[in-house]
């Protein structure tokens, strides 16, 4: 017996139409015509047998049966999307290992290390998504996941893998232009700021004992990543964490300003919830990120 569904034409073109309410937005999303557009919600209404937007003025607005049609339609194309992939890599997305991180964390730590297991382990999908550490991880969706914190998060196993080290650097034209033998002065010398530890600094000049004149201030950024290229720019000192600039410091595009690193007093942590914790595979990863953790 033939199915009772519009083309997917039709319902690509009004799931479009209903996210933009607008025929030329959607027309632009879909790269066709606004005319191929109206031509595909007027068949669509046709077969239905229902009016699904209306015009108030100027504006184009759904009306009830379409506002919960789209609703419907959404997750039925989103399905439609991943089965299509599915089946294209040979799998399914769920049977990926996921491991939750923070994105500066991720890219400049966890990512290089991953690369020998997924050619040791090819079999093994992983999947990395961010993650925010204040989280329920037990909660997530996460099989591991790779976090500063305290390692106290509940109905979890948290194994450490480093403390964090704190290091003031330079970029060699910077550094070139301030006399750091004359100690550490905020009113002459160009700090970078990173806005979601906004005492970072302090924790720095605690653990490193200096003493230090002026006010902290400077350009203030929201990501470790957007520090790391300010400074790399010039732009001014930046205080960061040793385990994310390991290649700017081999290469010496970034150079140590004020001694060696100092611990922060956070650490870093694997962090598996408690009933995935004896899985194999989560094993197999537990066990290579602790091997791979001092490289």
């Amino acid at each position: 017996m033939r199915r009772f569904l519009p083309s997917l034409s039709a319902l690509q073109a009004f799931d479009a139409a209903a996210r933009h309410l607008s025929f030329t937005r959607a027309a632009e999303d879909l790269r066709v015509t606004q005319s191929g557009i109206s031509r595909q919600i007027l068949n669509l209404e046709t077969y239905l047998g229902v009016r699904l937007f209306e015009r108030v003025g100027s504006r184009l607005v759904l009306t009830e049966i379409g506002k919960t049609y789209a609703a419907e339609l959404q997750v039925a194309l989103d399905g439609l999307e991943e089965i299509s992939i599915d089946a294209v890599r040979g799998r399914k997305a769920g049977q990926a290992l996921t491991i939750g991180t923070q994105p500066t964390l991720g890219s400049r730590w966890l990512v290089p290390r991953l690369a020998g297991f997924a050619e040791t382990h090819p079999d093994i999908p992983l999947a990395v998504v961010d993650t925010d550490p204040k989280a329920d991880i037990a909660d997530l969706p996460l099989d591991l996941a790779v976090l500063r914190g305290q390692g106290t998060w509940l109905n979890t196993r948290s194994v450490e893998l480093f403390a964090e080290m704190l290091v003031v650097v330079a970029s060699p034209a910077r550094l070139a232009q301030l006399d750091i033998s004359r100690g550490l002065d905020f009113r002459s010398m160009p700090t970078l700021q990173y806005s979601r530890r906004p005492s970072l600094w302090l924790t720095w000049l605690r653990a490193s004992g200096r003493q230090f004149d002026g006010a902290i201030q400077g350009l203030r950024l929201p990501q470790s990543d957007m520090v790391i290229r300010a400074a790399l720019e010039g732009i001014g000192l930046a205080l960061l964490p040793r385990h994310a600039i390991e290649a700017e410091l081999e290469a010496g595009t970034l150079i140590p300003c004020f001694g060696e690193p100092v611990p922060s007093g956070e650490r870093y942590w694997l962090v598996m919830p408690e009933y995935k914790a004896n899985r194999p595979n989560v094993i197999l990863v537990r066990d290579w990120l602790l091997r791979a953790r001092r490289r």
